[in-house]
């Protein structure tokens, strides 16, 4: 499938800062899943810094705007070929061992309940994969998908405590599970094509590491493993580690952000 994405972010700042300083995770990762046909990153009035790759095979770019700054605007536009894989990431060259992954965050901390709902999940179970399934599966059902009712700061735990959510809360609490039952699991984003499915202004999704096939992603809210709909972007420890962009404004005063977040599939 050929999807092209536009993703407008807006940054606005009252009073203007002294400066802003960004870190841009915002380029199509590499693996046989999906191949660039174009892709720019824009920070009108930005100095780039030298882009390179981390461990974990991420592009990242660093961008600073002198100030005063009023606004900072960071568009993404661009043109991916996807193919499904079954939610494997076959191919994707990294440096970081899946043992790493077997850390929480004050995110994907798992409680008593989030330990037994994994446990009672992969009782019935045989084998990496179908647990990897039946975390997915019981995530999905024990957080009902309901935008507005968390926050960038909600935790597994409170989330699963709650009984709703949205992707990156889903995603959060399937790491947490997995941590549980001591499965390498990390965070993912990138871009989904709904087509009917569950979408929001970006994408998340957790992978879990299954011996012999690698990392495989589970997208507990909509109740697949990643496949020519899904872009992924980038990986990390929760939502702040794997950030598509994060930034440090000199200065005080309120900051306002928008994003703006289109992907539709292309004419061959």
């Amino acid at each position: 499938m050929r999807l092209e994405i536009r993703h407008d972010t807006t940054y606005e700042f009252h009073p203007p800062m002294r400066g802003v300083v960004q870190s841009l995770r915002l380029w199509p990762s590499r693996f046989e899943g999906q191949a660039v046909v174009d892709w720019s990153v824009v920070v009108e009035g930005a100095v780039r810094g030298a882009g390179f790759r981390d461990g974990a095979g991420d592009k990242i770019e660093t961008a600073v705007v002198m100030g005063p700054v009023e606004t900072v605007v960071v568009s993404v536009a661009g043109t991916v070929e996807t193919t499904d894989l079954a939610g494997v990431l076959r191919g994707h060259r990294e440096k970081i061992k899946p043992a790493a992954y077997l850390r929480h965050t004050g995110f994907t901390k798992p409680d008593a309940a989030l330990s037994d709902l994994a446990r009672s999940a992969v009782d019935q179970t045989s084998g990496a994969l179908e647990r990897g399934h039946a975390l997915s599966n019981a995530i999905g059902d024990a957080i009902a998908y309901t935008p507005g009712q968390t926050d960038h700061n909600t935790t597994a735990a409170e989330a699963l405590a709650a009984g709703h959510g949205v992707c990156q809360d889903h995603a959060h609490a399937l790491i947490a599970a997995a941590l549980s039952l001591d499965i390498p699991a990390r965070y993912v984003t990138g871009y989904l094509h709904a087509e009917g499915g569950i979408a929001e202004a970006s994408h998340a999704w957790a992978e879990l590491y299954v011996p012999d096939l690698g990392w495989v992603g589970f997208d507990p809210s909509n109740g697949v493993c990643p496949n020519e709909h899904y872009v992924r972007i980038g990986s990390g420890f929760d939502a702040l580690d794997a950030a598509p962009i994060r930034g440090v404004a000199q200065g005080r005063g309120t900051e306002a952000l928008k994003v703006d977040v289109n992907v539709v599939e292309a004419a061959q």
